[in-house]
């Protein structure tokens, strides 16, 4: 075989192998991309937080993804996911945006973190680093985006009322999301790094497609 065929056939199993690739990456962040769609809808009152304030592991797919396929891939399970959602709200797009942004604050660290260094204590280290970037965005994002949207239903004296009614000693909004927004984005985050540790070495095989 000349040098020619040789090197043509080889563009041609490169080609192949990395047409391959792209249709499971599409794949795989479509799937779970609706995976965290319908977590998003699974979602249940926490008896430390006020009623309208929810939890939900919807980041759990994005972190997976972003470990499996890289940041990016976790970075548009977060946008698809709030796309989805967008069709079936009426908040005009504000508490998607917000959620967007905060977990890509969350999955783009951990799995750029990941990428540099592949192995689980820089996975563990980046989710960490992950979940305290999306808690410390959640203040500016609840006080300046989110939280002037819900004034519009409910004014801010019953807002904070709402908080009072768990720590009255707290008097304005700035002081209910650090005592209470806060730490809580950060602790959901860490319910999907727990989760991610712990299933990811099965999941990792088949989402890469090197299960045997």
């Amino acid at each position: 075989m000349s040098n020619t065929n040789h090197v043509s056939l080889n563009n041609r199993t490169k080609s192949a192998r990395e047409s391959k690739m792209s249709v499971r990456y599409i794949t795989i962040t479509a799937m779970l991309s609706a995976v965290a769609f319908v977590l998003m809808f699974l979602d249940f009152s926490v008896p430390v937080m006020p009623g309208f304030i929810k939890m939900d592991l919807s980041e759990l797919p994005a972190l997976i993804g972003t470990f499996a396929m890289g940041p990016a891939c976790g970075v548009m399970v977060c946008l698809i996911k709030n796309l989805l959602h967008l069709l079936m709200t009426s908040t005009g797009g504000v508490g998607e945006l917000s959620n967007f942004v905060l977990g890509a604050a969350f999955v783009l660290p951990a799995g750029l973190i990941y990428k540099a260094k592949k192995n689980r204590k820089s996975a563990l280290v980046g989710s960490l680093v992950g979940a305290a970037a999306m808690a410390i965005i959640s203040f500016p994002s609840n006080l300046f985006v989110v939280y002037p949207i819900y004034e519009n239903f409910m004014p801010r004296e019953v807002i904070i009322a709402a908080y009072q009614a768990i720590v009255p000693a707290v008097k304005t909004l700035p002081q209910c999301l650090l005592m209470f927004n806060v730490p809580f984005t950060f602790v959901k985050a860490l319910a999907s790094v727990v989760i991610t540790m712990l299933i990811y070495k099965k999941l990792s095989p088949i989402l890469k497609g090197t299960n045997k």
